[in-house]
């Protein structure tokens, strides 16, 4: 059974969220293939560059920093309860995610998809390192065993561009606004960063009933306009 995943490297709920939907998979202990998918947040900030999480919200969407720390403590407090930790989100950066995203899918040519997908994850929310500049991301396609000089090729002539504009477009002509956001299946919708238990819920539902019917609801997601906090 195939399960799309379509997230943005940068937003908090998406790490915990892909997490989570991980573990689910895990626990389903069905065959199950997760396909990962590009949705890009920001596609206007300037490629390359990057800036404090606190300034970019406050810069943006006139967040106060006391307000944006109080909002992100919150977020590494669910994900430490999940075994993430450290997950670094007020102390971060933000920026244009693109050439990760392109990374991605390069990796995912090269039959290392899902690893990359982790490690990118990794390095930004666990390590705080760098995602937005071709050397930080040549760097990590070499820790995965990529060969370094391809990675700067496929980063510094942008030839996956494209395919990932259009990974998000596909999930904007779907309705998708914020994610993470999770097709079951190709009928089941599943929006937001859900706990374990519910992702197990929509995959039993999607492997015993061949019936497109059911969305699930919608729990922490990032759009464009920012990311919410679970009810």
């Amino acid at each position: 059974m195939r399960v799309d995943l379509w997230t943005d490297i940068i937003c908090p709920w998406c790490g915990l969220g892909s997490h989570q939907l991980e573990q689910a998979i895990t626990k389903f202990g069905k065959d199950v293939e997760l396909v990962h998918h590009s949705f890009q947040l920001d596609e206007t900030s300037p490629v390359g560059v990057s800036e404090p999480v606190a300034l970019m919200l406050e810069k943006k969407k006139g967040i106060p920093a006391a307000q944006v720390k109080q909002m992100t403590a919150r977020v590494e407090q669910l994900a430490e309860k999940q075994g993430l930790w450290p997950y670094i989100v007020g102390d971060n950066r933000a920026g244009n995610t693109s050439m990760a995203h392109e990374l991605a899918a390069w990796a995912t040519e090269q039959g290392k998809g899902d690893a990359m997908w982790k490690a990118l994850y990794k390095v930004y929310f666990g390590q705080a390192r760098s995602i937005f500049d071709v050397e930080s991301l040549v760097t990590l396609a070499q820790e995965q065993g990529l060969d370094g000089s391809k990675a700067r090729e496929v980063l510094t002539s942008r030839k996956y561009a494209q395919q990932v504009l259009e990974d998000g477009r596909v999930a904007q002509r779907m309705g998708v606004s914020g994610v993470p956001f999770v097709v079951i299946d190709n009928k089941y919708g599943v929006s937001g960063a859900q706990p374990v238990e519910v992702f197990v819920e929509a995959l039993t539902q999607a492997w015993n009933e061949r019936e497109p019917s059911a969305e699930f609801p919608s729990n922490a997601v990032c759009g464009p306009d920012g990311c919410e906090l679970p009810s």
